[in-house]
């Protein structure tokens, strides 16, 4: 091979090298661009999720919301923001004040064990009843069951006293009320399917529309307000006539059974 031909072939090898090393570079530029450009949309991502989180943590839950709703009064409730909710004959001179939370169990025993002959007790005249409902088993336990269900008694007392109270006698019993840690009362299809044990609730669709779209829900926050502004009374059951706790043997506890109930309410009436 000649000089000349040894050095054009030297001469061709380096411009493909030079060429090769061209591409190679570009290549490179390309992949550190898109390598950026995905931290930048990864960093934006991470940024927005984060954003979202943050929205999200500040943003007040269901119940915290319901407190700015329009207020729907149950029809056969008083006083303001229809709160006052009475029982019985207007012809009864004394009223038994009962405070319950619905998760409440010992309110479920007491129900089970004095319910009718409260009752009975109101049914003839004795004394009118004016119930408090309360929700504090929420934040004890987290959860919403005491405030869906006391929702619902609102439906059911829309309906008429006789249903909320033979709603509230469901709710419980036995056979419907949950362990205190299960929040079965924050699912409304269990609402309605106790209600459906009561026979002026049964299949009852306005009773039902009211459950589903929480037509009663800012008034059970008012109604929890009610029980957590009282003055004396920090748990359920509590019992009182004339400003004054009714107890059982023990002197400090609400009356358990059929025999310290009666004891307590008559001391009460006569006094």
């Amino acid at each position: 091979m000649s000089k000349r031909n040894s050095q054009a072939a030297k001469s061709a090898a380096r411009e493909r090298l030079r060429e090769e090393r061209e591409r190679q570079a570009k290549k490179a530029k390309i992949k550190r661009q898109l390598v950026v450009a995905a931290s930048v949309v990864g960093v934006l991502a991470a940024a927005g999720g984060i954003g979202y989180a943050v929205v999200q943590a500040n943003k007040p839950d269901y119940w915290e919301a319901a407190k700015n709703d329009k207020l729907v009064k149950p029809a056969n409730t008083s006083g303001e923001n229809g709160t006052t909710v009475v029982v019985g004959s207007s012809d009864a001179k004394k009223t038994l004040e009962l405070y319950e939370d619905p998760r409440c169990p010992v309110c479920a025993s007491f129900e089970q064990t004095v319910g009718q002959t409260i009752d009975k007790d109101v049914e003839d005249g004795k004394y009118k009843i004016r119930f408090i409902g309360a929700t504090f088993l929420d934040r004890g336990l987290t959860g919403e069951g005491s405030k869906n269900a006391l929702s619902a008694l609102g439906a059911a007392l829309n309906v008429g006293p006789e249903a909320f109270v033979a709603y509230k006698s469901a709710l419980y019993s036995a056979e419907f009320h949950p362990e205190e840690s299960d929040d079965k009362f924050a699912d409304d299809a269990y609402l309605i399917k106790v209600a459906n044990s009561v026979d002026a609730l049964k299949d009852n669709k306005d009773f039902q529309t009211a459950v589903k779209n929480g037509t009663y829900d800012k008034w059970a926050l008012e109604m929890s307000d009610v029980f957590d502004d009282s003055e004396d009374v920090r748990g359920t059951p509590t019992l009182m006539m004339d400003g004054k706790k009714l107890t059982g043997s023990d002197g400090q506890n609400a009356p358990m059974t059929v025999q310290e109930f009666n004891t307590a309410v008559d001391a009460a009436l006569k006094a």
